[in-house]
């Protein structure tokens, strides 16, 4: 590796939030192990720029970007297989969804992903967490409660079904127009980790916050296939090795930050729900209809990969 091979990492977030900070962990550790042989660069948010968040998708295809992290949904439109990970209350504790993104499963998304969009390679997934309701009209403790709630929601057929069968009404958006609809006024409510939740200051707009754990959401990192196949074979095992280092690192940063996020809601007036096991199980049962869909479009599988049987 006589001339430097430039690495550009891009994110949507700034450089505080936890995937930025694990990005900057990729490339820290890719510059400490071959040195002069690599020339690292970050964009850390492409929305500074005038693009969407949506848009990192097409960058790193095209190889404007080496690498970047992104949430699945946007992309299930592209990738069936993904429909499967945005289903509600797919997993019953955080330490199974992790086991699963490790194990089999991760693998068979990642795979999937692969074999319908050539342009990547799939290095890994960061942590998005659990996702939970804020709102600006209401204390959400009861479906009753969501009802007729308009609820800016990620890109994703499988999410906008779901808040449907739960009785609101989904308004999916990307992220910069749904901030503009949450601060507008043009949504009432949102769902979005709580680090989200306060990243994007809708905590500041939103005063009911409702613990639902909903939804345990990754974002995969995604990596310019040509670039990284066009490498050596030791920088393609650094890279490998880099992202799960910085994967490891970004679950643990982000467990701490969704503890400061709820302190930093309370301090702002917020009022937080946490469901009652009777309310969460009527949620569970209102979006049941997608499980019994998931189980005849893609069979016991990918179930049995994380531990659920009928």
């Amino acid at each position: 590796m006589n001339t430097p091979i430039r690495i550009t990492l891009g994110g949507y977030g700034p450089q505080n939030t936890t995937c930025s900070r694990g990005i900057r962990i990729i490339g820290d550790t890719l510059a400490a192990q071959f040195g002069n042989d690599v020339k690292i660069h970050y964009v850390w948010n492409v929305m500074d720029f005038g693009y969407n968040a949506a848009d990192l998708f097409w960058m790193v295809e095209d190889g404007v970007l080496s690498l970047t992290y992104q949430s699945t949904s946007y992309i299930a439109n592209r990738v069936p297989e993904l429909d499967f990970v945005d289903l509600l209350f797919l997993f019953d504790s955080l330490s199974d969804a992790r086991a699963a993104i490790d194990g089999e499963f991760g693998a068979w998304l990642a795979r999937s992903i692969e074999d319908k969009i050539p342009g990547y390679r799939v290095l890994g997934f960061f942590e998005n967490g659990y996702r939970h309701i804020s709102n600006q009209v209401r204390p959400v403790r009861t479906l009753d409660d969501l009802k007729a709630m308009k609820i800016r929601i990620m890109p994703g057929e499988i999410h906008r079904r779901s808040f449907e069968l739960a009785g609101a009404v989904p308004c999916p958006l990307d992220l910069k127009p749904g901030l503009e609809a949450i601060v507008s006024g043009a949504v009432d409510g949102q769902e979005n980790p709580l680090a989200n939740t306060v990243d994007y200051n809708a905590h500041k707009i939103h005063r009911y916050h409702t613990l639902t754990a909903h939804c345990y959401h990754s974002r995969g990192i995604y990596m310019n296939r040509k670039q990284f196949d066009s490498w050596p074979q030791a920088l393609q095992a650094g890279m490998r090795a880099a992202v799960r280092k910085a994967v490891l690192a970004q679950r643990e940063l982000a467990e701490a930050e969704e503890r400061l996020a709820r302190t930093a809601i309370e301090a702002a007036g917020g009022e937080v729900v946490e469901l009652t096991p009777d309310a969460r199980r009527a949620f569970m049962q209102a979006v049941k209809p997608l499980h019994d869909e998931a189980r005849r479009r893609f069979g016991e599988a990918p179930f049995a990969m994380i531990g659920r049987r009928t």
